[in-house]
């Protein structure tokens, strides 16, 4: 194509532009308290459903998801020095470890 493209004359770029895309998914939580508190349970968790939670927040902002996890000083992956509590942390998701608190139920 680019040689015919050169052969005609017309001026052209190749792969130079690249152009965003949603994907749209659907999500189904774990559990839904009646507080509207989202739960999560999580014993491995896997980098597509960490960006799976990001996406979902940034299309539903007004969600308060938390993360009950089974280990929560498991690190992300081998290589990895952060837990999946530091995750949640740093971007700004409440967790627990083991036993979800008294306090998220009411």
């Amino acid at each position: 194509m680019a040689s015919a493209l050169q052969r005609a004359g017309v001026t052209h770029s190749y792969e130079s532009v690249k152009l965003t895309y949603t994907k749209e998914c659907k999500y189904t939580p774990d559990f839904v308290l009646e507080n509207g508190i989202i739960l999560e349970v999580k014993g491995y968790w896997i980098a597509s459903d960490r960006t799976k939670h990001l996406r979902v927040r940034e299309a539903h902002p007004d969600l308060d998801i938390r993360f009950v996890f089974q280990k929560a000083t498991n690190t992300l992956n081998k290589t990895s020095k952060t837990t999946y509590a530091q995750w949640c942390e740093k971007h700004g998701f409440l967790w627990c470890e083991g036993q979800m608190p008294d306090e998220w139920m009411n």
